[in-house]
C-alpha cells in the first residue's frame, strides 16, 4: 500500500511518516510534499496513492486548490487543527480527520477505516460542498491581537500592521507606525486567520499587507524583490513558487 504525505511542516511530516509505520509498517510513504504548487506538479508525474494525509492549510493557501488542477479518485485523511464545529461538519461528510496533534491511536483508527473505505468508494465525499463548510468567511477573519507591550496588555488592529515576519522561532508584526511587536503565534497559524486578500505569504519568513508595498523589482529567472514600507534591513524576495500566485494577488485575484 502506497501513501503520500501532503503537510508543510517538515518535524510534523517526519512524525507522522513515523506514526504510519507503527501502525502498519506495510504502508509505504512514496512523497511527502510541502506546498500546493509541488503537490499539483508530483500528481501530474506520478500514478495516484493508494491514501492521501492532507494538511488543509499549507504555507501557499487551503490544500483544496491542488484539486482544481487534478482529479483525485483516492481516499483521503484529512489533518486539521479546526475548531469543533467544522470537526462536526467533517463527522456529518463521513471524512476522516486527524486532530494537530496526531496522537498514535487516532491515527490508527484511521487507517483502520481506510481499509473498510476500500470496499465501499460510495463513501467518498463532494470535495466541493467540503469547501463550502470549511471556507473562511469575510466576518470570521482576525481583526486584532492582544500583545505584551512590558508588564501590559494591549490591542493591535490587524488593518494597522503591515507586515509579520519570523527569527529565531518567533513571530513579529510590524505596524505602519514603525512599532513592533511579538507574537505567541506562528506564521503558519496566522496566514490561516488572515484575510488573503489583503495579506500574502511571501516565503517561509514574511506574510505581507499590499499596502506595505513600497516597490517591486524584478530579477533575472523571474525572481521578484520587494522593497517594504516600513523598511527592513535584509532584502525580502518572493519565493520563486510564489511568484506567479503572489503576481495574481496583485492584481486582485
Amino acid at each position: 500500500m502506497k501513501a503520500i504525505i501532503i503537510e508543510d511542516e517538515e518535524l510534523a511530516a517526519q512524525r507522522l511518516r513515523a506514526l504510519i509505520n507503527e501502525c502498519d509498517p506495510g504502508i509505504e510513504v512514496t512523497a511527502m510534499l510541502e506546498s500546493i504548487s509541488d503537490s499539483i506538479a508530483w500528481f501530474r508525474q506520478n500514478p495516484q496513492p493508494d491514501l492521501i494525509f492532507l494538511d488543509i492549510h499549507l504555507e501557499d493557501g487551503l490544500s483544496f486548490t491542488i484539486f482544481e488542477e487534478i482529479k483525485i479518485k483516492v481516499p483521503i485523511i484529512f489533518t486539521t487543527a479546526f475548531d469543533e464545529y467544522a470537526i462536526k461538519a467533517f463527522k456529518m461528510k463521513s471524512i476522516d480527520y486527524l486532530l494537530k496533534p496526531i496522537l498514535r491511536e487516532d491515527l490508527c483508527r484511521s487507517i483502520e477505516k481506510y481499509k473498510e473505505w476500500q470496499g465501499d468508494k460510495g463513501q467518498f465525499v463532494d470535495l466541493n460542498e467540503l469547501i463550502q463548510i470549511i471556507a473562511p468567511r469575510e466576518d470570521s477573519y482576525r481583526k486584532r491581537f492582544s500583545v505584551a507591550v512590558g508588564d501590559k496588555l494591549r490591542t493591535i488592529e490587524v488593518k494597522d500592521i503591515a507586515y509579520f515576519f519570523s527569527s529565531s522561532n518567533i513571530t513579529f508584526a510590524v505596524t505602519f507606525n514603525k512599532r513592533q511587536y511579538s507574537l505567541n503565534q506562528s506564521i503558519n497559524n496566522l496566514f490561516c486567520e488572515l484575510n488573503p486578500s489583503e495579506f500574502f505569504r511571501i516565503n517561509r519568513q514574511y506574510l505581507v499587507c499590499h499596502k506595505a508595498i513600497e516597490n517591486i523589482y524584478v530579477y533575472s529567472k523571474s525572481h521578484l524583490k520587494l522593497e517594504l514600507n516600513p523598511p527592513v534591513t535584509e532584502m525580502v524576495f518572493v519565493s520563486l513558487d510564489k511568484v506567479p500566485g503572489f503576481k495574481k494577488w496583485l492584481d486582485g485575484k
